[in-house]
């Protein structure tokens, strides 16, 4: 099995190279000029192009093919009171280099818009502002000349009290979505409210790309293992709506997060790094039968927390342990050895 793993967003190993930057309506609307305060948020996001440009060139230099970009590429994009903006037409070129860069190096890049894009709200104003958003995301996908392959990754969202009528309402809003905002969604197991179950039914329904995130998981479930559950969800990766790696025109890879617990009296928020051994595990369990699967590392240190994984398991790798370091950010795990293994223990 192939392990490919990436970070999010931001790099603590690059400095002054924040793809973030923003400003405030506050401070936008304190400029005077109107015009020339939307040159300024235009700048801003150019400058943030620029540096995920910067980014997927560290990317690319240290063999890192896995990478979500941030939302906030462009301040107050989707604001209510700036409607009548349109900044990707004003960002055209910026987009294209960042999407051109994106496809000649093979980079599976990825959105995931915030907890505030809930489709399962009862709410019609917070509706249309997470219609609103996903269409955004989407656009900025478009923008890009990216094939449906580049995903927004959401949850469900809330339960509002009763979950089985908040997750009916999730796919009745789905489904009202233009194709191409259904085409390049994918769905995440949470840590509060729709387990991976719950998330894997919805996924079901719909024929949604199931996203496992397996701290998500350990954290809210109903005493399954997260490898127990992973037969099916990787089967959501081989519906129509999952696509093909347009690289290589195969399946897309499965996608997982992960991250370790910041301590035992709060395990639900992330550590600066990740712990193998759990990960391992998971990895070890999946591998009979999995050709590839590409991770997120949702760790606080981002870029660093890869690379600090990526030594761990160097320091790993033999032909006892199955496990060979392929390249910068990438191992592979000899299915072979540990489908034996479960064999002869009797687990599998």
């Amino acid at each position: 099995m192939i392990v490919r793993f990436g970070y999010v967003a931001m790099s603590t190993v690059i400095k002054d190279c924040s793809p973030s930057k923003t400003m405030t309506l506050a401070s936008f609307s304190k400029l005077q000029d109107r015009e020339a305060a939307i040159r300024r948020l235009e700048s801003i996001a150019r400058g943030n192009l620029h540096n995920t440009l910067r980014l997927l060139r560290h990317n690319r230099a240290s063999d890192i093919k896995v990478y979500r970009m941030t939302s906030k590429l462009v301040p107050l994009a989707t604001h209510p009171e700036l409607q009548d903006w349109n900044p990707l037409a004003a960002l055209a070129d910026d987009f294209a280099k960042v999407g051109r860069y994106i496809k000649e190096n093979g980079i599976r890049a990825s959105f995931h818009p915030d907890h505030f894009t809930v489709l399962s709200t009862p709410r019609p104003e917070v509706l249309a502002s997470s219609i609103r958003d996903l269409r955004h995301h989407t656009d900025m996908l478009l923008a890009m000349d990216l094939p449906a392959t580049a995903k927004n990754n959401i949850h469900i969202g809330g339960a509002y009290g009763d979950k089985s009528s908040a997750a009916e309402r999730f796919i009745q809003h789905f489904r009202g979505l233009a194709p191409e905002m259904q085409d390049r969604i994918t769905l995440e197991n949470d840590d509060k409210t729709f387990n991976a179950v719950e998330t894997l039914q919805v996924c079901k329904t719909l024929g949604l790309p199931m996203v496992l995130d397996i701290h998500h998981q350990w954290v809210n479930n109903e005493g399954e293992a997260p490898w127990e559950l992973w037969p099916e969800i990787s089967r959501t990766w081989q519906t129509p709506l999952a696509q093909k790696d347009a690289a290589t025109d195969n399946p897309l890879p499965p996608k997982i997060h992960v991250s370790s617990p910041r301590s035992p009296s709060d395990p639900r928020s992330h550590a600066d790094g990740v712990e193998p051994g759990p990960l391992l595990a998971f990895l070890k369990r999946i591998a009979p039968g999995t050709p590839a699967v590409d991770v997120m590392i949702e760790a606080k240190a981002k870029d660093g927390a890869l690379f600090e994984l990526m030594k761990a398991l160097k320091g790993l790798e033999g032909t006892e342990s199955g496990i060979a370091v392929l390249d910068g950010a990438s191992i592979s795990i000899d299915a072979k050895i540990y489908s034996l293994s479960d064999l002869i223990s009797g687990r599998k």
